[in-house]
């Protein structure tokens, strides 16, 4: 698994850095999902990947 996140289409809201710390934070400037690590797996990030409420992050 892969995940891709669209800075873009990131609304701020922080919930994949609440969901999955160690996988994604917030910018500091523009609050918007940066991703830290693109191979991590397990059910927080299957939870981050669904919560988003713009659908900004994906896995492949």
């Amino acid at each position: 698994m892969v995940i891709t996140v669209d800075r873009e289409r990131c609304a701020s809201s922080g919930q994949c850095a609440l969901a999955a710390p160690e996988v994604f934070t917030q910018d500091e400037e523009d609050g918007r999902v940066v991703l830290l690590d693109e191979n991590a797996t397990g059910p927080e990030v299957r939870r981050a990947i669904t919560g988003c409420p713009t659908q900004a992050i994906r896995s492949t």
